[in-house]
């Protein structure tokens, strides 16, 4: 990835424009699936094993918080570190720095539990990060959640400043 541009990455993947900002491309889904008698009672029908995406996010531009019904796991590739914010269920802030300077605090992985609200940043001085994001049970739009910073607020109020400048509704 060495000397490459975004439009590079963009062009090449086929990545598309993501829902909470930033461009992915689905890269796998399991063949098989679990049924929702065998789920958590969250889940409404069918869902994959597992998958899989690429994410970029340009320097300017953010994955608006959001939460999933499913764990996900956070892969650094290549470009800049990216900040990896998560609401925890008890509402303490965590921020993860996805990176490849681990002498520094940057981890390759991050993990965000089932049902927390997320969202992430290329941090200071990346012009972008690439990464990839792996889901199970796979994701399903249909546990896809984006949050309203108004409503975020009322429940985290001490992390006011952070929702309003990772929302965008």
């Amino acid at each position: 990835m060495t000397g490459l541009h975004v439009k590079d990455i963009i062009d090449y993947y086929r990545l598309l424009p993501h829902p909470e900002g930033g461009y992915y491309k689905e890269t796998y889904r399991s063949a098989e699936s679990i049924t929702p008698e065998c789920l958590p009672g969250r889940f409404t029908g069918n869902r994959s094993f597992s998958t899989a995406i690429y994410f970029l996010l340009e320097q300017g531009n953010f994955s608006a918080f959001h939460r999933i019904k499913s764990d996900e796991g956070w892969h650094f590739y290549a470009g800049g570190p990216l900040d990896v914010f998560i609401i925890l269920q008890d509402g303490r802030l965590q921020v993860t720095r996805l990176g490849n300077n681990i002498t520094g605090g940057e981890t390759f992985q991050a993990f965000v539990p089932a049902g927390c609200w997320f969202a992430s940043a290329p941090a200071a001085g990346s012009s972008y990060s690439f990464v990839g994001c792996t889901v199970a049970p796979g994701f399903d739009f249909a546990d896809f959640e984006l949050a309203k910073a108004e409503v975020l607020v009322l429940l985290y109020p001490q992390h006011e400043e952070v929702i309003r400048k990772l929302t965008r509704m």
